[in-house]
């Protein structure tokens, strides 16, 4: 009985358990349908993106296939609120951007003007000897070059039958008026006083001291010699005859040079002009004396441009008491110039001053003359300064990071105040100089607006690609879909261009970049081992140039560029014949043309003239090889040049993009392996 009860009581229990199971199974659906649907709630799908290439889009996180930035989810990459010109992101975003701003703002700048130059003598303290009367140089008292002399110091001892001729005139003359002394005549007095005095006149202009005349009166005998005297105390620069030598009237015997105050001769650029006034003090200093510097005052600026240098000669007065500075010196001088409104110099010690066209170290309280030449002087306003400390006056600037230029057109992207995420907007400004490290502006911004200082490229590159106005593109352009798109051929174009291509005897690798069927066991056969070795050290000095350019390094570029260029002086030529030698004569006058080219003023310039160096380094190796056993690849950006692409040759596949250098170093794709 018992066993009965506690079978029925089990069987209920379990169909209690049977009940609420398939209730609970009915209500949620079958049950191999519920566990994918717990594991969408865990695991939420998300997509993310590149802050610079916002079309990239991936399913996990990771780096952007162009840039090689860390990719953000693109929730946190709206840019739903920003309008035609302007970018929004994430503060996530900004910080891998390194963006950061400075201010707009009125103040006097300080623009450095550096120039080179050269010590030169003073022309107008430059003196001559000279024979004022024909003769015979008997004696020089100075024999050579270099020698101090002091005003009044013998020079010369001339013998000279004109003189003696004139001396016995002057001795007639004065035993003449003793004679006269006893005649009641007045006028055979004056006469006889007259000639006298005629007499006494005719040495004086031959360049005899009025002591000199007295000592032959004494005598009252003449002397065969007249002894010339240093005109001037300085240092004799030149000697321009010997003992023995007849002169005539006239003739150059010393140029004698006071070297107390020197010229410096100074080279500036056109572009610097506009900061450079008369009157202006000036630094320099000297290979000789390291670390002492030199002042002087601008006294002169040339009214006429060098045509070949694109330089204006701008004259300094050196005063220079211990004779430290020698001309022909090389030094390197500065020049500041106090930037005020309009690109005016401002200068507080030339405030209301009169000054001198001639003589800048003249200033006077009120108008008048010169006191050393005589000429009137000018108001230093009418020079080009300004004067005072108001601000107002002071110009409107921004730092120079913060423009991009190209061509005629200057862009800078202001920080947009009151938005929720960080908003930058491109805008055209109108610039004028640049002071140092700021740029005056014209028009297109407001005091106390901010403006990127770094990141700006990287702001406009993503404007750019998101086709939005942009430094390149001011009215916009077509959506970019991906790095490999960047040349714009669709699938249809590109199979035609293969097809056309293999007509013309062309390939393409793996990427889709055409290059010429090389038959390298055929072309290199005849190649010298010597020769490749020379071109080794010719592709060891490209390898630098392109390091230095991916790193931004304008100096290390401009240095590398030069050793190339002695590299490729050092190939002989003549290791190779037939048409192996005429090849490389084109070849190497393209590589010298371009390798000068990169000695340029600017990186951008550097970076022109790279892409076509780097071309004709392709094919230099397509025809000679370069006799290294080490990995060489052939990389391609698509962006360079505002889209027109360009190649290059390194070493190793870690892409160091040279065009865009740190901003976007690891832009491009590799579409060769040597």
């Amino acid at each position: 009985m018992n066993s009965r009860i506690t079978l029925v009581t089990f069987i209920f229990f379990c169909a209690i358990f049977h009940g609420n199971a398939v209730a609970e199974i009915s209500s949620t659906g079958p049950l191999e349908k519920t566990i994918p649907q717990i594991t969408k709630q865990e695991d939420k799908v998300e997509v993310w993106t590149c802050s610079m290439h916002p079309h990239i889009r991936m399913p996990k996180p990771g780096k952007c296939p162009i840039c090689g930035m860390t990719l953000i989810p693109v929730s946190d990459a709206s840019d739903e609120e920003a309008g035609p010109r302007e970018l929004t992101m994430s503060e996530a975003a900004k910080k891998l951007a390194q963006i950061t701003t400075d201010s707009v703002e009125r103040k006097y700048v300080d623009a450095q003007v550096r120039m080179v130059g050269k010590v030169d003598y003073d022309e107008t303290r430059v003196g001559y000897i000279t024979a004022w009367v024909a003769g015979r140089l008997d004696k020089l008292y100075v024999d050579y070059t270099g020698v101090p002399v002091k005003k009044g110091d013998h020079m010369v001892f001339l013998y000279s039958p004109e003189l003696l001729a004139a001396q016995e005139e002057l001795l007639q003359a004065l035993r003449s008026v003793r004679k006269s002394k006893g005649t009641k005549s007045k006028y055979i007095r004056n006469m006889a006083y007259a000639t006298l005095s005629s007499a006494r006149e005719k040495l004086r202009l031959w360049g005899l001291k009025s002591e000199q005349i007295k000592e032959i009166e004494k005598k009252t005998k003449p002397s065969e010699h007249m002894t010339i005297l240093a005109p001037m105390s300085g240092i004799v620069i030149h000697k321009n005859a010997f003992e023995g030598m007849y002169v005539k009237t006239g003739t150059k015997i010393y140029t004698i040079a006071d070297l107390s105050r020197l010229w410096v001769k100074l080279d500036a650029y056109e572009s610097d002009l506009i900061w450079i006034r008369y009157g202006q003090k000036v630094e320099f200093t000297t290979e000789a004396y390291p670390g002492e510097v030199f002042k002087g005052q601008i006294s002169f600026i040339d009214p006429i441009l060098n045509a070949k240098t694109r330089t204006v000669k701008v004259r300094v007065n050196v005063d220079n008491p211990n004779g430290k500075l020698k001309p022909e010196m090389f030094v390197r001088a500065i020049v500041h110039a106090n930037v005020a409104q309009g690109g005016k110099v401002m200068d507080p010690e030339l405030a209301g001053k009169w000054i001198c066209p001639m003589h800048p170290d003249f200033l006077s309280d009120q108008p008048g003359n010169c006191e050393i030449c005589g000429m009137s002087l000018l108001t230093t306003e009418s020079l080009g300064y300004v004067t005072g400390n108001n601000m107002r006056q002071a110009p409107l600037v921004v730092p120079s990071s913060s423009v991009l230029k190209t061509g005629k057109r200057a862009v800078v992207y202001v920080e947009i105040p009151g938005r929720k995420r960080p908003t930058y907007e491109g805008r055209e400004v109108v610039l004028g100089p640049r002071a140092g490290s700021y740029y005056i502006v014209y028009s297109g911004l407001e005091e106390g607006e901010r403006v990127v200082t770094n990141g700006n490229f990287k702001i406009d590159s993503a404007l750019q690609i998101m086709a939005k106005p942009s430094m390149m593109s001011p009215k916009g352009g077509v959506l970019m879909k991906g790095h490999a798109n960047h040349g714009g051929m669709n699938g249809a174009k590109k199979k035609k261009q293969k097809m056309s291509n293999k007509k013309m005897g062309l390939e393409q690798d793996h990427q889709g970049h055409e290059h010429k069927k090389i038959q390298k066991k055929e072309v290199r056969k005849n190649i010298p081992k010597d020769f490749l070795n020379q071109m080794s050290g010719l592709l060891k000095t490209y390898l630098s140039v392109h390091k230095s350019l991916s790193e931004d390094d304008f100096k290390e570029a401009a240095k590398a560029a030069q050793e190339m260029n002695d590299s490729l002086s050092e190939i002989d030529m003549k290791l190779l014949t037939g048409q192996a030698h005429m090849d490389w004569m084109e070849a190497s006058s393209g590589i010298k043309k371009n390798i000068e080219s990169m000695l340029a003023k600017d990186i951008q310039q550097q970076r022109t003239s790279f892409a076509q160096l780097s071309e004709e380094m392709a094919r230099v190796l397509d025809r000679f090889g370069y006799g290294q056993d080490i990995p060489l690849f052939q990389f391609k950006c698509s962006m360079a040049f505002g889209g027109r692409g360009a190649i290059w040759l390194q070493e190793g596949k870690e892409i160091r993009n040279p065009y865009l250098g740190e901003a976007m170093l690891g832009c491009g794709e590799m579409i060769r392996k040597y």
